[in-house]
């Protein structure tokens, strides 16, 4: 654990350093100058300014907000999905050509679409969250069941256990490493997606002031915004990542 924290700080040092380094080269150039905003000092300056910032606190809740109420809804409708396509090779077989489709799709191009469904852009945003993230729970869970212990499955037949009992007993629970690893990636673009999404006709969350930021000219506080959502993504991955390694150990001892 300590190997692991110092090498991620190396990492961390490393990334400023280069950060520091190109940006010095680029932003100091004459005519870049009113750039030097996108500097590691008047980054960090502006970030600590923002945890006093009630504005930013309200549009991370905003943010926060869309993105568990879409990941949630794809986890209710792509878990089960993933469990029966899983489970079910016919399923497998017929869902494969359109999911494979669909999740090549970009979900940003789905909004013009959102936008014209859709009566409320907070609706519309939750929509393009769903659609950017149920693909990989989808995957990920199926790919979960076809890699359960054939034995178990034979082994509970035999003994009289229904399809029903196989899915509770256990493909659900010798799945769940893949669905927490599932909601991890999804989790990943949903955040990927989310800021774009919020471009559109709100004002608040995470991708509205950014967009306030740069049409401000306020660079520090555009960068400062950047490097707050990478903060909070990396704690909400390691939060699902706390979740998930109980159940990946005690799959290793299975």
């Amino acid at each position: 654990m300590l190997q692991k924290t110092v090498y991620g700080l190396i990492g961390i040092v490393l990334l400023i350093t280069c950060w520091s380094i190109i940006g010095y080269l680029i932003f100091t150039q004459p005519g870049y100058e009113q750039f030097s905003g996108f500097l590691p000092i008047p980054t960090f300056k502006s970030l600590y300014y923002l945890l006093y910032d009630i504005d930013f606190w309200r549009s991370v809740w905003a943010s926060l907000r869309r993105i568990v109420l879409g990941i949630s809804l794809a986890a209710f409708l792509g878990l089960p999905m993933g469990i029966l396509i899983g489970f079910y090779s016919t399923m497998r077989l017929i869902t494969y050509p359109p999911i494979q489709f669909l999740r090549m799709i970009s979900p940003i191009s789905w909004m013009p679409i959102a936008l014209l469904v859709f009566h409320s852009f907070e609706s519309a945003i939750i929509f393009l969250l769903v659609m950017a993230t149920i693909w990989p729970i989808i995957i990920n869970t199926t790919l979960g069941v076809t890699r359960v212990n054939r034995r178990w499955i034979l082994m509970a037949i035999n003994q009289g256990a229904k399809n029903y009992q196989l899915i509770f007993k256990i493909i659900i629970p010798s799945t769940i490493p893949y669905m927490l690893a599932s909601l991890r990636m999804a989790l990943g673009v949903a955040w990927i997606v989310l800021v774009p999404a919020e471009f559109l006709g709100i004002s608040s969350g995470l991708g509205y002031i950014i967009n306030d930021a740069r049409d401000t000219m306020s660079y520090d506080r555009l960068m400062a915004i950047l490097i707050a959502i990478g903060i909070i993504g990396t704690i909400l991955d390691i939060f699902i990542e706390s979740i998930q390694k109980p159940f990946l150990w005690r799959r290793k001892n299975n």
